[in-house]
This record gives C-alpha cells, structure tokens and sequence, in this order.
C-alpha cells in the first residue's frame, strides 16, 4: 500500500482565519513556496519550513501540519 504525505495549509490557515500569504510572511517563506505547500505542488518538503510554520502558528504537534494519507 503506498502512502503520500500531505501538508494540511489551507485548513491551518482557514481555522486561524489567516491567508497563505500572511502565512508567507509570519513564517518568513516565500509565497510561491507556501502556495505549492498549500497546493501539493511541492515534491521537497524541509523541516525548516515545517519548522518556521509551526512557530508561526504556535503549533506543537507536528501531526496538525503533515498528515500521512493513503493514496
């Protein structure tokens, strides 16, 4: 069975009433990157990022940013 990892943006910015944008700038990451994160258009995730936009967020389970999916 394979698996895809997914990056769960939109519904952490939807429920903190934010945009990707302003995610982009908290975050300090590159819109274009956030979209493709957003977007699933994204094939090299970095921790950093997934760090930068945990702290953003204040977010400490990793598991509501990055969810493991059957594909």
């Amino acid at each position: 069975m394979n698996r895809k990892i997914e990056i769960g943006l939109k519904e952490l910015v939807k429920s903190r009433g934010i945009s990707l944008r302003e995610l982009a700038r908290l975050s300090d990451i590159e819109p274009s990157i956030i979209n493709k994160l957003a977007n699933g258009k994204r094939e090299k995730v970095y921790l950093q990022h997934i760090e930068r936009i945990a702290n953003a967020l204040e977010i400490d389970d990793i598991s509501e940013i990055i969810r493991l999916t059957k594909k």
